[in-house]
């Protein structure tokens, strides 16, 4: 038996998934991909396939940048495979 805060993660997934896309899914699989303390320093639009990411400063670009192949995953994980291609940054 595995505990519950394993099974979770799994769970949301599965159920974000099967969710029709919208901007508020995105947003959440953002959050829940970054953490709290990046999506409040961020705005997000996905524009297709890509994820545009608008940054107050240089040094959160930084850190998007070189934590995005980690978040990509976090968001094909949440939404699905072929829903973000690709990560853009802008300040």
């Amino acid at each position: 038996m595995r505990p519950l805060a394993q099974a979770v993660p799994g769970a949301v997934a599965e159920l974000l998934r099967g969710a029709p896309l919208s901007d508020g899914k995105v947003a959440f699989a953002w959050k829940v991909a970054v953490g709290p303390a990046m999506e409040r320093a961020t705005a997000i639009k996905l524009d297709g396939t890509t994820l545009l990411v608008e940054v107050p400063s240089a040094q959160w670009a930084r850190e998007i940048t070189r934590s995005s192949g980690v978040i990509l995953a976090r968001l094909r994980t949440l939404l699905g495979p072929e829903t973000v291609g690709e990560i853009k940054v802008r300040t």
